[in-house]
Formats: C-alpha cells, structure tokens, sequence
C-alpha cells in the first residue's frame, strides 16, 4: 500500500470511524476491459479546465476541476469527496483515475473543498472553528456550477451525482429534490439512515473531528427536521423511478489492504469498521425501497473491501454504463 493509499483512508475515514463504530457500538478498469486509465484513448488533461466559480454563503468562489468528454458530450457526472475534503483537489483526483471517465463520452466535474459540509446548505457559519462564512453546497451545485457550465455547451438537465461516504449521502438527497437536474445518483460507502439511533451524535463527533465544524450550524439540534430532510431513508419515496448505483463492501480486507506498519494496521482497522457499518445502512436502505416498490436502484454488496479509494474507483467504473444509459451520455 503507497502513502498516498494511507492518506486517502485517513481523509475519507478516520473521522467517522470512531464516531460511527462509537454511536452504534453497537481494478474495474479490471472489469470491463476497455475502460479506465490503462486504455484512455488519450491524456484528459488535454481536455481540462480549471475555474473558480462564484458560490453564495459568503465564501466567493469555489474551486472547480473539470475534464470534457471526448466526443463532446453535453452530459456530466457530478463527483462529490468524503468528510475529509481538502481545498486543493478533490479526493477523487488525489486517489482515483475518475478524470479518465472523460475519455469514455461523460464530462467529469470535481468541486473542491467542502469539508464536513454534507454539501448541504448550512443554517450558519460553524461558530466552533471560527468559519467566516455559511456553507451554501446545494444551492451552488443546483444553481451556480450548472449555470456556470452552461458556457461549456454542458447541460443544466439529465446528469449524474456520485459520491462516497458523506459524498453518497448527498448525492441521493440532491438527486432526490433535484430531479431535473440529476437522473443518475451513485452512493459508495454512504451513511444513508441518519435517523438510526445514534448517528446524529456520530455524524456531530465525526464533523468536530474533521475540522472542528458543530452541526447545530449544519442542520440545527437533533430534532430539527432538517436532520430528516437530509436522511436517504427518510427521502426514499422522491427517488422512485430514478437509476441509481447503491454500494457498500463487507468490511472484510481485500485487495487494496495490505498494510505494512503500525499506522497502516490502524488505518485499515478503522476502515474496516466504517465500511461494516455503511453496509449496515445500505441494507437498510435496500429494504426500505423494496417496502416502497422502488426498484430502480442497483445495489452492489463485494464480499471483500473497506472504506478504501480502491473499493469506490472500481465501483465508478462498474456503474459507467448503467450511468451513461440515464442520463443520455
């Protein structure tokens, strides 16, 4: 396993581990032969913008990484980062080869930043670490970066959301009030009952730990039905008919874990806690839309893996097709 590995896990992982496993205490490109890095039909980067888009709240701008389709698609998959977002690169970018999805017909749209944002637009400023603005991620993904991608010939309508972890949670709650806009959601390794007992006190814990952010400023206190609004489980109905990729491994080590120190033993352990609980939640989730007579979701359950980038770039390539098929890429 490189650093880059280690570092990646502790980004998308460590911060809900503790929180989560405590509240509850209680490659593909080596599937589908032809798609991923390896056979790119050319570099992305060739093929690759980065822009500073306005956004409200009072942060200015955001950053915004994109690649463009190589056969000048006007379909673009959203792809959103962990709890750990850094304001460089996206995770995606960091850990993955997801840049090179650009290269098989779907522009590939990475905002940056966001840290324990839920990509949700906040009530306040987080009073605990000082933030001098107010998180605004669903208003400037629906409204500023779809807008702004307008001058790229992108289309407002019909795209694809993905992400893992805190990321899979919003992808499924924009897709779920943005129906225009996305028809094709992907959740990978996604908390999606945060109204189980405990996960409230978890995901509070999980957002002090990375960064220092208080969820009262998020959603409000517990019982504020903000926490519900922004609970797959509780959104299910309003995903009825929508496509969507829904993942979660066993926890159980497998080809990307192969620790080879102390810290990486660590690491992966925690890793392989919060991957037993997300498959826990997705589950649930999976029976919750069978007692509603949903059945546009996939769901992919792999006997072996943990909350590791390697797990989540396979799965991207995995739901490629079925992807490309709903939105018209």
């Amino acid at each position: 396993m490189t650093n880059t590995t280690e570092v990646g896990r502790r980004r998308g992982a460590r911060a809900l581990v503790r929180l989560l496993v405590a509240a509850v205490v209680v490659p593909l490109a080596l599937v589908f032969t032809g798609l991923g890095a390896g056979t790119a039909s050319a570099d992305p980067y060739t093929r690759f913008t980065e822009d500073m888009v306005p956004a409200p709240g009072g942060v200015g701008e955001i950053k915004v990484r994109i690649w463009f389709a190589n056969n000048g698609s006007n379909k673009a998959v959203y792809l959103l980062d962990g709890l750990r977002a850094t304001d460089d690169v996206s995770g995606w970018e960091h850990e993955t080869n997801a840049a090179w999805l650009a290269d098989n017909g779907i522009n590939v749209v990475m905002p940056v930043g966001g840290q324990s944002s839920f990509y949700a637009d906040w009530y306040a400023p987080s009073n605990f670490n000082g933030q001098p603005y107010t998180y605004k991620w669903e208003s400037f993904l629906t409204q500023n970066l779809p807008d702004h991608l307008t001058r790229y010939g992108i289309d407002r309508n019909s795209n694809a959301v993905v992400g893992l972890s805190m990321g899979g949670n919003a992808a499924l709650i924009l897709a779920a009030y943005h129906r225009d806009q996305f028809t094709f959601a992907g959740s990978l390794s996604g908390y999606l009952n945060l109204s189980a007992p405990g996960m409230r006190e978890a995901i509070r814990l999980a957002m002090l730990d990375a960064g220092g952010y208080n969820s009262d400023a998020m959603w409000g206190p517990p019982w504020d039905p903000a926490w519900l609004r922004h609970d797959p489980f509780v959104a299910a109905p309003q995903l009825r008919g929508l496509p969507m990729w829904v993942s979660a491994a066993s926890g159980l080590p497998g080809q990307y874990d192969n620790p080879d120190s102390l810290v990486g033993v660590y690491n992966t352990s925690n890793a392989m806690g919060l991957e037993a609980l997300a498959l826990a939640q997705n589950r649930a989730f999976q029976v919750r839309l069978a007692t509603l007579g949903i059945d546009s979701a996939h769901f992919s359950f792999p006997a072996r893996g943990t909350h590791t980038w390697g797990y989540w770039q396979d799965e991207l390539w995995a739901m490629l097709p079925m992807m490309k098929a709903s939105i018209g890429a």
